[in-house]
């Protein structure tokens, strides 16, 4: 299965199984008061509109390249997890404001058992999936799914802060609710700046990391035809980035083998490198 097929199939996945989550949870969380339980719910619908953002992102990154595209549509990868980043922090900020205000106005919880087994249901089925977005994320480098590994993730600790909430409120300490959701919500805020920032870094395309730089500068450096590498610059089209060199190489090298020390160069970066699309060379004779 390609990359959008398996992304395309983790939006759908995400969309069914957090629907099915926010409905229990907003039920469940006003018949019991419960503030924690609520802010889980819009936790849910947040993740809903992530793996919304998820299906689309991934349907237009997977377009090919066109005229108005030379390059194709990777970064609509990185559109759309701004998207997703900008609505967990709204979110995020709803639910701070909720809690605090719920603090103050001593709102106490009704203990339910039925409140007990939604979180764990959410529990088992929210671990389920970060352990099926992450094996795929390793594989693929995906930022979209990275966002779903990551709500998946901190659903499942979130969620537990719920049931420990819950819990405390059947012995009379409510307050442990109101501390839950400010977690809940300032988790919100962190994962969204986070995500905010890497698909900001694409979209203003930056470079390929020095790591990674210097393993191509050794890779180039292996031609013993190539004197020295005046310039690297690297720019993000996505998952993938376009490299720009410029080497010199003996002037007495005649034009064929100039343009075969490139054609090799080229070849040999974009093989050993799964996040290089392509490779421009120019060459300067000494």
């Amino acid at each position: 299965m390609d990359r959008f097929k398996v992304t395309k199939k983790v939006g759908i996945l995400g969309i069914i199984a957090n629907l099915f989550l926010f409905i229990v949870k907003i039920i469940f969380g006003l018949m019991s008061k419960s503030q924690a339980m609520i802010a889980d719910s819009f936790n849910s619908i947040g993740d809903v509109f992530a793996s919304l953002m998820t299906a689309i992102g991934n349907k237009i990154a997977s377009c090919d390249s066109d005229e108005d595209h030379n390059f194709g549509h990777g970064k609509a990868e990185y559109i759309f997890s701004m998207f997703i980043s900008i609505s967990i922090l709204v979110i995020g900020i709803k639910l701070l404001y909720d809690s605090i205000s719920m603090f103050f106005r001593n709102n106490q919880v009704l203990f339910s058992w039925n409140l007990i087994l939604v979180c764990i249901l959410t529990i088992i089925i929210k671990l389920s999936l970060y352990i099926y977005t992450k094996k795929i994320y390793i594989k693929e480098k995906n930022i979209l799914i990275k966002s779903s590994m990551i709500d998946h993730r901190n659903d499942t600790f979130l969620t537990t802060g719920v049931l420990i909430s819950t819990i405390f409120a059947k012995y009379g300490i409510y307050y442990i609710d109101y501390l839950m959701g400010t977690i809940i919500s300032i988790w919100f805020l962190l994962s969204g700046v986070k995500l905010f920032k890497e698909s900001y870094n694409v979209l203003m395309d930056i470079s390929l990391d020095l790591e990674t730089q210097e393993k191509i500068m050794k890779t180039i450096l292996k031609d013993k035809n190539i004197i020295k590498i005046d310039d690297l610059h690297s720019v993000s089209i996505g998952y993938k980035y376009i490299v720009v060199l410029t080497i010199s190489v003996d002037g007495n090298l005649s034009t064929f083998n100039s343009h075969e020390v490139a054609n090799n160069i080229e070849k040999r970066i974009t093989k050993r490198f799964d996040n290089v699309k392509e490779v421009f060379v120019h060459i300067n004779p000494i």
